[in-house]
C-alpha cells in the first residue's frame, strides 16, 4: 500500500439512518427484517450478491475503467483474476487521534517505512490530523475496508482502536451529496471499479465511527480534555456568529427608522 497526499474540502449531508443496514459491493441488506419469509426483491438481491464476475468480465470492466482514467492511475489485472489500483480516501476526523508522545505522525515521505509506534514509547498524546486531507492508496481487489482503515492508521502512527473509525462512500443522489457507511468486509477497489474513475460519482471518506451512544470510557484524558476545548471553541464561534447576525439586523432596523422619520406620516 503506497500513499500520496493532497487537500480537498466540500461535503454535504450525512445519511442518518445507517445503523439498521450495511452496504455491500452490489446491494444493501437490512438487518431488521419484519417477516421470516424474505421478499422477492431481497431474494433477487441475494442472488445478485452471490454472482461472482468472471475474469473476462473483470477484464472488460478494467479496460473500460482505464480508458476513462486520465491521471495514469489505471488498474492492473493479474492472471488469477485479482487486480490492483488506486483509491483516494478523504480524512474528515473532527476528534483528536492518539499517537505516541514526542513522535510526529508520518508524512507522505516516510509513510512507507514500517514503524511500530507501540514499541517506541508507552506514553501517548493527542493529535489533530489535517481536516479534509486526501490520502491516495495503492491496494488490491482483495483489500477489505477493515484493512484500509488499519493501513491508514498505521501510516499516521495512530494507536487508537480501529473500531473507532469507519469508511464511508460519498455518492451523489437527487442533487445531494450523501455518505453511506461501508461494511468492514467490503472491497473498496471493487466499488471503485464499478463506479469508474470519476471521484464526483464515488469517493471514500474516513470518519469517526458513530455507533449510537458514545462510550466515553474508551477515550483517554487528553482526548476528553481536547473535546472540551473543541466544544468551548464551537460555542464561542456560534455566539460570535449570532451576535454578528443580529447586529446587522439592528443596523438595518435603525436605518429604516431614520428614513421613516424624515417622511410625512
Amino acid at each position: 500500500m503506497t500513499v500520496d497526499s493532497s487537500m480537498s474540502s466540500g461535503y454535504c449531508s450525512l445519511d442518518e439512518e445507517l445503523e439498521d443496514c450495511f452496504f455491500t459491493a452490489k446491494t444493501t441488506f437490512f438487518r431488521n427484517v419484519q417477516s421470516k419469509q424474505p421478499s422477492k426483491n431481497v431474494c433477487k438481491a441475494v442472488e445478485e450478491k452471490q454472482h461472482l464476475p468472471t475474469i473476462q468480465e473483470i477484464k472488460q470492466k478494467i479496460d473500460s475503467y482505464n480508458s476513462r482514467e486520465k491521471h495514469c492511475l489505471g488498474m492492473k489485472l493479474s492472471e488469477d483474476g485479482t487486480y490492483t489500483g488506486f483509491i483516494k480516501v478523504h480524512l474528515k476526523l473532527r476528534r483528536p487521534v492518539t499517537v505516541p508522545a514526542g513522535i510526529r505522525p508520518q508524512s507522505i515521505y516516510d509513510a512507507i517505512k514500517e514503524v511500530n509506534p507501540a514499541a517506541t514509547t508507552d506514553k501517548r498524546t493527542s493529535f489533530y490530523l489535517p481536516l479534509d486531507a486526501i490520502k491516495q492508496l495503492h491496494i488490491s481487489s482483495t483489500t477489505t475496508v477493515s484493512e484500509v482503515i488499519q493501513g491508514l492508521l498505521k501510516k499516521f502512527m495512530v494507536v487508537d482502536n480501529p473500531q473507532k473509525f469507519a469508511l464511508f462512500k460519498r455518492i451523489h443522489k437527487d442533487g445531494q451529496v450523501l455518505f453511506q457507511k461501508l461494511s468492514i468486509a467490503d472491497y473498496p477497489l471493487y466499488l471503485r471499479l464499478l463506479a469508474g474513475p470519476d471521484t464526483d460519482v464515488l469517493s471514500f471518506v474516513l470518519k469517526e465511527n458513530e455507533t449510537g451512544e458514545v462510550e466515553w470510557d474508551a477515550f483517554s484524558i487528553p482526548e476528553l480534555q481536547n473535546f472540551l476545548t473543541i466544544l468551548e471553541k464551537e460555542e464561542q464561534d456560534k455566539i460570535h456568529q449570532l451576535q454578528k447576525k443580529y447586529n446587522k439586523f439592528r443596523q438595518k432596523l435603525e436605518e429604516a427608522l431614520r428614513e421613516s422619520q424624515g417622511k410625512p406620516g
